[in-house]
C-alpha cells in the first residue's frame, strides 16, 4: 500500500487549514453579502420589462431570441405550453407575436415534423425573460457588430 509523504500531508493540511489571502483579506464578496444561503437574497426589482416590444437584438452568433416579456406563471409541461398560445405559426399573426422557428419542428434525426419537436418543445429551456436592469457583475462584453448591423 502506498503512503503520502509527509511533506505532501503537511502541504495538503495547510491549504485546507489557511484560507487564500483574498478570503482572510475580505476580498472575496459574495452578490448575496452577509446573508446566509438559507435567507431571501436581494434580487433586482423586476419592473423593467419589456413588455410586448419589439424583438430584442441578438448579441452574439447562435444566440436564441430572449424573451421581451414576462412569463411569469406560465404553464409549460409535458400536456401545455402556455407560450404557444401566441407564438404558434396558427395564432402568431393575431396575438402579434413572432412565430415559432422552423427550426423547431424538425427532430433529432433531421426529419420534419407537424408539430414541435419534443426537444425545442420547453422554450425556458433555450429562451429567457429580459429585463431592462444593470448587470449585477460589472462586465466589457461587447455584442458582435455585424449582428446589429453596426458595420
Amino acid at each position: 500500500m502506498k503512503t503520502i509523504p509527509a511533506t505532501a500531508f503537511a502541504i495538503l493540511f495547510l491549504s485546507l487549514a489557511v484560507p487564500p489571502p483574498a478570503l482572510a483579506e475580505g476580498g472575496l464578496k459574495s452578490l448575496r453579502g452577509d446573508r446566509p444561503i438559507g435567507e431571501e437574497s436581494l434580487q433586482p426589482a423586476f419592473t423593467k420589462w419589456q413588455h410586448d416590444s419589439k424583438p430584442i437584438a441578438r448579441q452574439f452568433i447562435q444566440q436564441p431570441p430572449v424573451i421581451p416579456h414576462s412569463i411569469e406563471g406560465y404553464t409549460i409541461n409535458k400536456k401545455f405550453n402556455k407560450c404557444l398560445t401566441c407564438h404558434s405559426w396558427a395564432n402568431y399573426k393575431k396575438a402579434g407575436a413572432t412565430k415559432v422557428s422552423l427550426t423547431h419542428f424538425t427532430n433529432r434525426d433531421g426529419v420534419e415534423l407537424a408539430n414541435i419537436a419534443a426537444r425545442r418543445y420547453f422554450c425556458t429551456q433555450c429562451h429567457v425573460p429580459q429585463l431592462d436592469v444593470d448587470p449585477l457583475v460589472p462586465n466589457a462584453f461587447q455584442p458582435v457588430e455585424l449582428l446589429n448591423g453596426q458595420r
